[in-house]
C-alpha cells in the first residue's frame, strides 16, 4: 500500500464522532494536497474493508457531496446520529464541526 493510502485510511478512522473532514484537507494531510480524488477513491473502494467512516468526509464547501438519494440520506442520519447539525440541501457548519488533527495533536505524518 502506497504511503498517501496508508496516510489517509490513518486520518479517515481517527476523525472522531461528532466531527468532519473534507476531500481535499485528507489529501492535504496524507501528504498529496491536490489529491481529493484519490481520498474519494480510497473511501469508496476500501471503507468496508477498512472499516471506516466514510460518512464523516464530505466536500470542501461544507456540503454532503453524495448525490445519490439514499446514500445522502443515510450520510445525513450518520451525521445527525453522532451529532453533528446538517442544514437543508446537507450543508455543515465547518467552523463547529470541522475537525482539524494538527490542533487536536493527532496527527504525526
Amino acid at each position: 500500500m502506497q504511503p498517501f493510502t496508508e496516510n489517509a485510511i490513518r486520518l479517515i478512522k481517527n476523525i472522531p464522532e461528532g466531527k468532519v473532514m473534507y476531500y481535499g484537507q485528507i489529501a492535504k494531510h496524507a501528504g498529496n494536497p491536490r489529491g481529493a480524488r484519490q481520498v474519494v477513491r480510497i473511501l469508496h473502494s476500501m471503507s468496508g474493508k477498512h472499516q471506516l467512516p466514510w460518512h464523516r468526509v464530505i466536500n470542501a464547501k461544507g456540503e454532503i457531496g453524495i448525490k445519490e438519494e439514499a446514500q445522502f440520506q443515510l450520510q445525513k442520519l450518520s451525521l445527525e446520529l453522532e451529532g453533528v447539525e446538517v442544514e437543508k440541501g446537507g450543508k455543515i457548519n465547518l467552523s463547529k464541526f470541522l475537525y482539524d488533527p494538527e490542533e487536536d495533536g493527532e496527527w504525526n505524518q
